[in-house]
């Protein structure tokens, strides 16, 4: 096997020749917990998100675009490898990973960072000429694991925290290790400021920037001058009454709009790709305060579920002179698909590249309609505090076949006619459930897909009361 210091040193005969056209500078926007209804542009009448319903008028909107999993750790080193969480070995947001005493099933443990075996992106990028930055949220492991050492020559503001404990300075230093910033100061425009800096001192060559943000996760904290606007527009017919919420949204689509105009400012609009997604669905579950943050609706449950609210998300690609402005692309895509998407942007040939999982995008983003594969697939063996069971899912064109492992009943729906997943298809549907069925067993196997496994203390009565986390991965 090829160790990833010989593929690194090996990168640069796969590089587009010095006489080529610059490759694009790469702004890859990454929202947390933002559902795919939550942006104006995907329909919402609450929240009000004018900058991404800009940037989807002037490239790619994928309206089937998915998070590789249903919480943020797995997606987030899924967008960094092209590869599946299951094949890695992380599949729940880290230290996040725990166990049920009293449950049905005990879920497998969960590496505790992404190794540094793996080749990430922005390494990829880097052998391309690129200088890179990651400027916010990581939650992809601790000291030794963090940004820096995994391919970014900026890392700034990620650690192993999965959220912030406070919006505002200096209360985020807490958990946050950003510092500088005056008090009062709102995380997200902090976050917005360093992007902003970044491109400025990187305009004379390929950059890739990549801007996760803390926000929309709890706490809900907004700015308080952002709220009373969205008071006004509570309505007792709309599920999205959060107020506070939609202003934290509108920072978040603030941030955009300032990235997007440094760009202009600095004539790098034209030669840079611009990409926009979430790292999972919405917040509709009772876990911040005892309500929901949002409504994923028409789409069923949410973050930490299989179902389309957990999995479903905003995606929007901006790559003048490759991308159609006001496209709207149907072909399911989702996060495994980044990496191969942004290496061949930046010129990097397929064949030189590690083995990952997704496909490349730019087909789509050159107007194709369909990608040269059958299926997508989800993984996620664990029991999540917004009360989502252990489960594994594929889509197949229309058809979503979900696979609950406490007990191995499974789950069909046609989502071109039931978006909601309202209807089980399984047992008038036999054929097409056992089809789906024999798929997802055959792909859990071919990426070495650590199962739950029968827990011996099992006991109805008590199964919702939290054990201790889980260990790291066995050896």
């Amino acid at each position: 096997m090829l160790s990833r210091r010989a593929f690194l040193s090996g990168l640069a005969p796969a590089i587009l020749p010095a006489s080529a056209r610059r490759p694009p500078n790469i702004v890859f926007i990454l929202a947390d917990d933002l559902g795919w209804r939550d942006t104006s542009y995907n329909g919402s009448r609450f929240y009000e998100t004018p900058a991404l319903d800009g940037l989807a008028r002037a490239g790619v909107q994928f309206r089937n675009g998915y998070s590789a999993a249903p919480v943020c750790s797995p997606t987030r080193a899924a967008i960094m490898t092209g590869k599946y969480p299951a094949r890695l070995g992380l599949t729940s947001h880290l230290q996040g990973a725990h166990r049920l005493h009293y449950s049905k099933v005990i879920p497998p443990p969960v590496k505790t960072e992404l190794p540094l075996e793996e080749i990430t992106i922005a390494e990829i990028l880097r052998g391309a000429g690129y200088r890179s930055a990651a400027i916010g949220k990581w939650h992809l492991g601790g000291p030794g694991f963090l940004p820096g050492a995994q391919g970014f020559d900026v890392a700034i503001g990620g650690d192993t925290a999965g959220s912030t404990n406070s919006y505002f300075y200096p209360e985020w230093k807490k958990k946050i290790p950003l510092e500088g910033a005056r008090d009062g100061e709102y995380l997200t425009d902090r976050l917005t400021d360093l992007a902003v800096d970044f491109i400025r001192e990187s305009a004379d060559k390929p950059f890739f920037l990549y801007l996760p943000h803390y926000a929309v996760h709890v706490p809900i904290e907004a700015k308080a001058e952002l709220i009373p606007h969205f008071e006004k527009k509570v309505r007792a017919d709309d599920p999205q009454n959060f107020p506070a919420y939609a202003a934290m949204l509108q920072s978040v689509d603030q941030s955009v709009r300032r990235v997007l105009d440094t760009l202009d400012r600095l004539k790098l609009s034209d030669r840079t790709l611009v990409v926009f997604t979430s790292d999972n669905g919405g917040v509709s579950s009772r876990e911040w305060r005892n309500r929901p943050v949002t409504s994923n609706l028409p789409l069923r449950a949410g973050k930490g579920h299989l179902y389309e609210g957990g999995i479903r998300v905003p995606l929007i690609v901006r790559w003048p002179g490759v991308t159609r402005p006001g496209e709207v692309c149907d072909e399911p895509v989702l996060s495994v698909d980044f990496a191969p998407t942004l290496a061949e942007a930046a010129g990097v040939g397929r064949g030189s590249l590690p083995a990952m999982d997704g496909l490349s995008l730019v087909p789509l983003l050159q107007g194709e309609k369909r990608l040269k594969r059958d299926c997508i697939y989800w993984h996620y063996p664990h029991y999540s505090p917004q009360l989502g069971r252990p489960s594994g899912a594929v889509r197949e064109r229309d058809w979503k076949l979900i696979r609950f492992f406490e007990d191995g009943h499974e789950e069909l729906y046609n989502l071109r006619d039931d978006i909601g997943e309202q209807r089980d298809e399984s047992a008038r549907q036999n054929a097409t459930a056992r089809r789906l069925s024999g798929r997802l067993s055959a792909w859990l196997r071919e990426t070495g897909a650590r199962l739950p496994t029968p827990n011996p203390n099992y006991d109805p009565a008590r199964e919702g009361e939290q054990g201790a986390p889980m260990g790291p991965v066995p050896k």
